[in-house]
């Protein structure tokens, strides 16, 4: 049973590592208001604050990407089950046109599905 905490631990300590590496410092302006929500928040959750909102915005990113709209275009791309699927011509196709690109273009986030996939094989 220890191995396995052990193992746990030092599964958990190498995603944190890993996760720290692949982060870039930003700066952007910051609202009166906003500062102190997020200095409240980060007391609170006893937390530094830039690790606060390195949280806050990559779970606003997912929600982001998760609630862009479907509109259909005129363009039949495909039938399922006898129905049409149109093409969607809203901004998830060029966000994630755009987003691929990017990616191919940071070496960390290429070697970032490569590292994550040996892991997850090494702790099988």
């Amino acid at each position: 049973m220890a191995n396995l905490h052990v193992s746990r631990l030092l599964e958990e300590l190498e995603t944190k590592a890993h996760h720290k590496s692949r982060l870039s410092e930003v700066s952007f302006p910051v609202s009166a208001d906003d500062l102190i929500r997020l200095e409240a928040l980060a007391d609170v959750f006893d937390m530094d604050q830039s690790e606060l909102i390195t949280a806050l915005l990559h779970t606003v990113l997912q929600e982001v990407e998760a609630s862009m709209p479907y509109r259909q275009g005129s363009k039949v791309i495909r039938v399922e089950d006898g129905d049409p699927v149109y093409e969607d011509v809203g901004p998830t196709p060029r966000y994630l046109a755009v987003k691929r690109k990017l990616e191919k273009m940071h070496p960390a986030v290429n070697n970032t599905t490569n590292q994550t996939t040996a892991l997850k094989s090494a702790t099988k």
